[in-house]
């Protein structure tokens, strides 16, 4: 059962990179956008290809109240949740299978 705990250890630290990496380019995005970029940078582009799926559906259920973009800062939210309990979580459970 060793094997099983490493694996979900691994895939648990693989996960809170990848969120931690997601958190950074919404925090950029959301920086950028302050500065009315050019839609035709290759980083801008990468940046909004990245995140668009993450943020447009939180878009889709929140009201726009003016300029301002509450999404970012709902990702944020379910971004630190995700951290906090899906991670723990599996590091939980490898740590058990692991003994």
């Amino acid at each position: 059962m060793f094997i099983l705990g490493n694996f979900l250890y691994s895939v648990a630290h693989l996960l809170e990179a990848l969120i931690t990496i997601l958190y950074w380019l919404i925090i950029v995005r959301a920086l950028i956008s302050w500065v009315n970029p050019d839609p035709f940078n290759p980083i801008v582009q990468f940046l909004y290809k990245t995140t668009d799926p993450i943020l447009a559906p939180i878009r889709k259920f929140m009201p726009r109240l003016g300029p301002v973009d509450l999404s970012p800062i709902i990702a944020f939210f379910a971004l630190y949740f995700l951290k906090l309990f899906l991670v723990s979580s599996l590091v939980g459970l490898a740590t058990r299978l692991r003994f």
